[in-house]
């Protein structure tokens, strides 16, 4: 049997490869390994992976050759707004090749973007969804933005002039309303835009009370770098970030999933400070509502006080006279009153005097005599005891009519 050397089989596979499949082919894959060299060629790795295990079960080498990269990439990414790198899953027309030493390789032709939008968009869905689920999609939402947001925590690259035209805007607002602004520098844009943007919401985490809300600006970046903003853990996070949060990472086109969780998206930065500065306008005009309504009513107060001040002093003449006559009356009442009373008090003593005067008549000694009973005195002093006259004492008796002067000859 005549044995066939390594280079003769593989130019039969490659002459078979090309007889059996001579067309282009739609195929949908998953990039991995995107490389570009200095020619300007891309090659790249076509993957596909179980939907249960996520395990490889296909792949392919894959090439674009310069002609068509320079025209087939600006062209996706403008359209999907997706950066052409490893992960993500596209449809794509190629050709099938085999070289006797490269090997089997798929030669890219062209793109079709709205598979690729249609995986992102499913893809943000999913992420979505599982936020409701776990009950946190809308709370960055429902928190209340302060009525005076004027201390502001930014997020963005210190280099971006999205973030030169926000802090323009609200230095220059018409009404010089004041903003106190602190920038917490991150990367907005490549594939370490989540862990940066993570770690700028952390150190404004930990001094929560010095700010009023957050801003996260980027402007002036590619469209295509928009896919750090659609991850799961940066959407969680500012979902449950106690402070309002503000997007304005400027595109038109769909929101990224942090716009959709973030308290209020805005197209650009400068939109992001224009929305600032409209809260302080609302506020201020609140305000002088509310002054014009104070001052209104203080009016309106001291008018009806003034009116009331009158009706009183008009009345006070008529008062006067009523309670001076009333006085005079209750006086002369008083008067009488008091002269019935002091009458009948002095009669009720009178009457008292008279009987305690009938009382002392009663008991004196002319009313004692009358009645028969005598007085006895010696030297002048009522004798009332017998034991203390002696014999021969000297005694006067004295009646009601006279009196008689005798000795004492025995006492017994």
């Amino acid at each position: 049997m005549e044995a066939l050397s390594l280079l003769e089989l593989n130019a039969l596979v490659r002459r078979s490869l090309e007889q059996c499949l001579p067309d282009e082919y739609w195929v949908q894959a998953e990039l991995s390994d995107v490389r570009t060299n200095s020619t300007g060629h891309c090659y790249l790795e076509f993957i596909q992976k179980d939907p249960r295990s996520n395990g490889l079960v296909a792949k392919a080498r894959g090439t674009i050759w310069s002609n068509v990269y320079r025209l087939l990439k600006p062209y996706f990414e403008e359209a999907t707004g997706q950066a052409f790198v490893s992960g993500i899953k596209v449809l794509v027309q190629v050709t099938v090749s085999f070289h006797e030493l490269y090997g089997y390789s798929l030669t890219v032709q062209d793109i079709d973007p709205t598979y690729t939008l249609g995986d992102m968009a499913r893809r943000r869905r999913e992420i979505l969804k599982q936020l409701e689920e776990e009950g946190v999609l809308t709370l960055n939402k429902e928190l209340e933005m302060p009525t005076l947001p004027q201390r502001i925590a930014v997020i963005s690259s210190p280099t971006a002039a999205g973030y030169g035209d926000f802090c323009h805007q609200l230095k220059n607002n018409p009404r010089n309303f004041f903003f106190y602004t602190e920038l917490f520098p991150a990367l907005m844009q490549g594939d370490r835009v989540e862990e940066s943007v993570l770690a700028a919401l952390d150190l404004i985490l930990s001094r929560q009370n010095d700010f009023d809300a957050v801003v996260i600006i980027r402007g002036g970046g590619a469209t295509s770098d928009l896919s750090g903003f659609d991850t799961y853990l940066l959407a969680a996070a500012c979902a449950q970030f106690p402070l309002p949060i503000i997007t304005g990472i400027g595109h038109e086109r769909d929101d990224t999933v942090l716009d959709s969780v973030a308290h209020t998206r805005v197209k650009t930065p400068t939109a992001a400070a224009e929305y600032l500065i409209n809260c302080m306008d609302l506020a201020a005009d609140e305000l002088e509502v509310l002054i014009t309504q104070l001052h209104n009513s203080v009016i309106s107060r001291l008018t009806e006080e003034h009116r009331r001040l009158a009706l009183y002093r008009n009345r006070i003449p008529s008062a006067v006279v009523r309670r001076v006559s009333d006085a005079k009356l209750a006086l002369l009442t008083a008067r009488k009153d008091i002269s019935q009373a002091v009458t009948t008090s002095l009669a009720r003593q009178q009457h008292r005097l008279d009987l305690l005067r009938q009382r002392l008549v009663d008991a004196s000694p002319e009313k004692m005599l009358a009645r028969g009973y005598s007085i006895t005195l010696k030297d002048g002093k009522v004798v009332k005891d017998a034991t203390l006259l002696n014999e021969k004492d000297e005694i006067l008796t004295r009646f009601y009519r006279g009196e008689v002067t005798s000795v004492v000859n025995h006492k017994s």
